[in-house]
């Protein structure tokens, strides 16, 4: 059964909004130019700082206010649609630690750290995983989200990964055995799978991917095959054909996104928009590759609105295009999505990046086996100046319902994200240190499952202060979008 007996005491709330004094995390550089001596250097880190010191977790006596935290983002958002964020977040403890990226990365920055730096996730949660359609039209499992992605300690994302997967096994009713297993699974996964990609040329890392059509052909061998099947022709079918149907209505001939207030908003259509569109458009074209301008000219705007998406987002600027090409029935829908400093610039090395849209660009395109060609950026012009990223909105883009899944097929969802989150460190970081200092041992899966335990009891109290926060009128939340 799912643990809801021992549910952990609500703490008293800190009431200030920053961290003030937020620690940095010392970036190491292997020594050594052979993969032998990055070895041999990330396993004498171990005496620095154990595999075990991983499994660590106290508050510290200053932490921040999480809802503090919250609320201190929701400040430098659109102030309508941050009930919204908070009323996606109440749903459940796995919600929430979706959209509290920051929160977590704060109690992170005070642990021991590796100090091994890759290019990190931000917020690797399970939910941040899926399917998509590669350049070359072929499904892949990876990473899919990028809002937070910045160099950190690799072990972040991991731990992050851990206590999503501990906090999904509990509300999915597993036994605490079997959660705890399955935030195991992590460590383990990741570890084995380091370790395997450090004894590869590099380019063979760099190529590696997760084959989706590979894997279906696999598991049509277990009583998995019907689920899977129905995952790959749901990805197969989100495509921006299915996305005008969608979205979209014929008005007087032309098509017009439909409104559906207050998640999609469509667009003023005065001349004042269509200027800001024009100059938008313009800054993003010029930031794509050279070649893929010539694609650009096949497509004209249709129409724009703001689009409300996903949980820790909302609240931040995002808006859907739609395009048509020159014959009919060839649209492609475009997503301009807000891009802020991450979570992970205060705790680690700051301004890396001038603009954030770029950071996000450069994050993904290093750590996805293969990329969205259609990536890229541009600067708002209005009184905030703010950065944005460029992604088509719909290309056979599909999530796993982390909250339908069972213990087996959770288990195996866990360790095919681990396993993919070692192969996009593997791409920036020095995957021989990395795994010198893992092992060939269970120390650091060990550890990993004991954090985990301990965050998502952390997570599920940190919940429970956003529904005290709402039940005395602190904040507003919104449940019915």
């Amino acid at each position: 059964m799912a643990r809801t007996a021992s549910r952990p005491k609500r703490r008293p709330a800190q009431r200030h909004t920053a961290d003030p004094n937020p620690p940095h995390i010392t970036r190491l550089v292997p020594k050594g130019e052979t993969a032998a001596e990055k070895q041999a250097w990330g396993r004498a880190l171990r005496t620095s700082v154990p595999r075990s010191a991983h499994g660590e977790f106290t508050l510290a006596p200053d932490r921040p206010d999480p809802v503090a935290l919250l609320e201190e983002q929701g400040a430098e958002r659109v102030q309508d649609l941050v009930p919204i964020r908070y009323g996606r977040m109440l749903a459940s403890p796995f919600a929430f630690l979706r959209g509290s990226a920051l929160v977590m990365t704060a109690d992170l920055a005070r642990l021991p750290s590796s100090g091994l730096f890759v290019q990190a996730c931000g917020d690797a949660h399970l939910s941040n995983f899926g399917i998509f359609k590669s350049p070359e039209r072929r499904l892949i499992f990876d990473l899919n989200d990028f809002d937070e992605t910045y160099p950190a300690p690799f072990e972040w994302d991991v731990k992050r990964l851990a206590a999503s997967a501990m906090v999904a096994a509990r509300s999915n009713g597993f036994s605490e055995a079997d959660s705890r297993a399955t935030a195991r699974t992590v460590g383990r996964a990741y570890r084995q799978k380091m370790v395997e990609l450090s004894a590869l040329p590099f380019m063979d890392v760099w190529y590696q991917r997760f084959d989706v059509e590979a894997w279906f052909r696999q598991v049509k061998r277990t009583g998995r095959a019907p689920r899977a099947a129905a995952l790959i022709q749901r990805a197969e079918t989100r495509n921006h054909l299915g996305a005008l149907a969608k979205f979209a209505e014929p008005v007087n001939g032309k098509w017009q996104i439909r409104p559906a207030p207050p998640l999609v908003v469509r667009l003023p259509r005065g001349r004042g928009t269509r200027q800001i569109l024009r100059n938008a458009l313009r800054d993003y074209v010029a930031s794509l590759p050279k070649e893929l301008t010539p694609i650009t000219r096949h497509y004209h705007f249709v129409d724009a609105a703001r689009k409300v998406v996903g949980v820790g987002s909302v609240g931040t600027e995002a808006f859907m295009a739609l395009f048509l090409g020159d014959r009919d029935f060839d649209p492609i829908f475009l997503q301009f999505k807000e891009a802020g400093h991450s979570v992970l610039e205060r705790y680690t090395v700051p301004k890396i990046h001038t603009h954030q849209g770029e950071r996000v660009v450069y994050g993904q395109r290093l750590m996805q086996a293969a990329s969205d060609p259609f990536l890229g950026w541009f600067r708002g012009t209005g009184p905030r100046g703010l950065d944005f990223y460029v992604r088509q909105l719909l290309d056979g883009k599909v999530s796993v319902e982390v909250e339908t899944l069972n213990q087996g097929p959770l288990k195996g969802y866990v360790s095919a994200c681990a396993e993919t989150l070692a192969r996009a460190h593997a791409r920036s970081g020095h995957s021989s240190a990395i795994a010198g200092y893992l092992g060939t041992g269970d120390t650091f899966d060990k550890a990993i499952e004991a954090f985990a335990v301990k965050y998502a009891d952390q997570t599920l109290a940190d919940h429970a202060a956003l529904v005290d926060a709402e039940a005395s009128g602190r904040i507003t939340a919104r449940r019915d979008v």
